[in-house]
């Protein structure tokens, strides 16, 4: 019984602690627009390597 609830204390502190994935702007390889975006999206964009807040890409996240 003990083992079960430390897990269970375990598991709820570590999906408290959980933060949304960052944003990036993703540039096209074809004509250079730009995109905010959380995942990749397709093998024609590339990720520019500074992580954003916002859905927007204006607040920067810095790295812990």
């Amino acid at each position: 019984m003990r083992t079960l609830i430390a897990s269970l204390l375990l598991l709820s502190c570590t999906a408290l602690s959980a933060a949304p994935a960052p944003f990036y702007w993703w540039v096209s390889k074809v004509d250079g627009s730009r995109v905010c975006a959380q995942g990749p999206l397709g093998a024609g964009w590339e990720r520019v390597e500074r992580p954003y807040k916002d859905s927007r890409c204006e607040k920067l996240a810095f790295a812990k």
